[in-house]
């Protein structure tokens, strides 16, 4: 997408200069201010104003996710390893159901160590309180986190392109990437991980998109040059939510804090950014002295009291593993120190989880295939006496964790076009869409040793499919382009979408457990690395 959008505001009553520091939207009450032209900066210089489509896009956004919904809870509960939980759900089902029955915690010795925050299994408890302990009771909570997220991909998609057709087109694409369907099927904790990252994506944009209104106002009084550092901004609600929505994602896995400090690095940047296009005499130290502080507030502390909020069951549990500890920093109150002890024995776990020490698993994966799914997982397989309905004697059931093709292959080129339009363009929308993408992978080659699957990939798959929506609008080009060249476009992100659906129609069988013939699933398995290991 281009700035061909880019439109000057009307004129907007001004407050003549005092001697206070400038507060955006600041102005006497009871005064009525003469009309005054724009300076030489202008709302334009602070980027495109969002699409006012407002009702169509918030009708493409609940259309979409009512889709996503049936999609995801479609025979939600089918598979099961005779009645009980299958893969790694095995570990947090039983864990969920326990914290249902005691309080919010699981205490039973025979779990050992609990190696996760109780937020995630908190949220799967949910379902199994609201359904029972059978496969969709255990898994209702997470295709509803994934419905959410499409929602929620929609409506930032939107927001980056400025465009309702391209944020619906980014929702289309998550409902049928293999992998984001699959881990919203299972009663494991990556679904709520990325219902995390994502919400928390979409408020960090709505602030950018805030700050900026803040500041048009202000360059619309002309007040900008009041004080050298610039106009205080306010309290930045959509950035508080932002932390709380991060520290709640630490509190599913501890890898959320990779977004934590990604996002964090973002935040300053935008606000440095806003302040230059403004026009600020002094972006640099004005970001430091004014934008900074509060930075810290919403980024840094709110994050860690959201995230030891999610222990509160924990806290107040009789019976809770290491809950009466008396080690940890002696400064601490009681309560805390337990916490950091039990911290410290997770990560211990989590430290000794290499190859070396626990030996290979037949799934495993290095990071360095993740980008085009190269390694995808086996979560269920059935055969022989123990599968029929494919109209064969020899019928094959699995459930298989692979992304989608038709949207991952392409993976390397977008993000290849994403970097070229960040180095040239300074694109801020690609910028944070590899923010975004990058906190998710490039920490896992920090510790090459460990143990590390391809559902990591889980919270990482909305910002592929905003790249690839971003690439899409390249494509179909500016609005006010030549009609001839508009239609081209138009085609071309048409087939790319239903190449990526018709792909999806293809896998759903061994995305979902049906029966299919022996055949047939030798023609699934595309690569020999979708294969067991021999």
């Amino acid at each position: 997408m281009t700035d061909r959008s880019l439109v000057d505001r009307p004129r907007i009553p001004s407050v003549p200069a005092d001697d206070r520091e400038p507060t955006a939207g600041s102005r006497p009450l009871g005064t009525e201010p003469p009309l005054v032209p724009l300076g030489p900066v202008t709302r334009a210089s602070l980027g495109p104003p969002p699409p006012t489509d407002r009702v169509r896009g918030w009708v493409v956004a609940i259309g979409l996710a009512v889709v996503a919904f049936v999609v995801r809870f479609t025979g939600l509960g089918a598979v099961t390893d005779g009645g009980t939980p299958v893969f790694d759900e095995k570990h947090y089902v039983p864990q969920a159901w326990q914290m249902l029955r005691n309080g919010g915690v699981a205490d039973n010795p025979g779990f050992e160590l609990i190696v996760h925050p109780p937020l995630g299994k908190q949220l799967i408890a949910l379902g199994e309180l609201l359904f029972g302990y059978d496969g969709f009771g255990w898994r209702a909570a997470a295709a509803l986190a994934g419905t959410i997220t499409v929602l929620l991909v929609v409506r930032v998609g939107r927001r980056l392109t400025r465009s309702t057709l391209l944020g619906g087109v980014a929702g289309v694409l998550l409902i049928c990437d293999g992998l984001s369907h699959v881990q919203s099927r299972m009663g494991m904790l990556d679904a709520f991980s990325a219902l995390f990252v994502v919400a928390a994506f979409a408020t960090l944009v709505r602030d950018r998109d805030d700050v900026r209104d803040r500041m048009a106002l202000v360059i619309a009084q002309d007040r900008v040059g009041d004080h050298a550092l610039g106009p205080r901004l306010g309290v930045r609600w959509w950035r508080l939510a932002t932390g709380v929505l991060l520290g709640l994602g630490c509190a599913v896995k501890w890898s959320g804090v990779y977004w934590l400090a990604a996002f964090a690095v973002l935040a300053v940047v935008w606000d440095l950014a806003a302040r230059r296009s403004a026009g600020v005499e002094r972006p640099w130290r004005g970001t430091i002295v004014r934008d900074l502080p509060p930075a810290l507030w919403a980024l840094a502390v709110v994050p860690v009291v959201a995230y030891v909020s999610a222990w509160w069951a924990w806290f107040g549990s009789e019976t809770a593993i290491d809950r009466w500890t008396d080690s940890g920093p002696a400064f601490l109150p009681s309560a805390l120190r337990a916490l950091v002890y039990y911290s410290g024995e997770i990560l211990a776990f989590h430290s000794g989880l290499t190859t070396e020490v626990s030996g290979e698993h037949p799934w495993e994966s290095k990071p360095w295939s993740w980008p085009m799914g190269l390694r995808p997982m086996l979560y269920y397989f059935a055969s022989g006496d123990q599968v029929e309905g494919c109209g064969t004697a020899d019928c094959v059931s699995s459930v298989m964790l692979i992304g989608t093709p038709a949207l991952w292959w392409p993976a390397l080129a977008v993000l290849a076009f994403a970097l070229w339009r960040v180095a040239t363009r300074f694109d801020w929308r690609y910028a944070a869409v590899l923010v975004g993408y990058g906190a998710g992978i490039l920490p896992w080659f920090a510790n090459i040793d460990r143990q590390m699957y391809f559902f990591y990939m889980t919270p990482v798959v909305p910002f592929l499919v905003l790249a690839t929506v971003l690439v899409m609008g390249e494509v179909l080009g500016p609005s006010d382009a030549p009609r001839e060249r508009r239609q081209t476009g138009l085609l071309a992100v048409g087939l790319w979408v239903g190449l990526v659906v018709a792909n999806f129609i293809w896998l759903w069988p061994i995305l979902n457990g049906l029966p299919i013939t022996q055949e047939m699933w030798d023609a699934q398995l595309w690569l020999p690395s979708w294969r067991a290991q021999e």
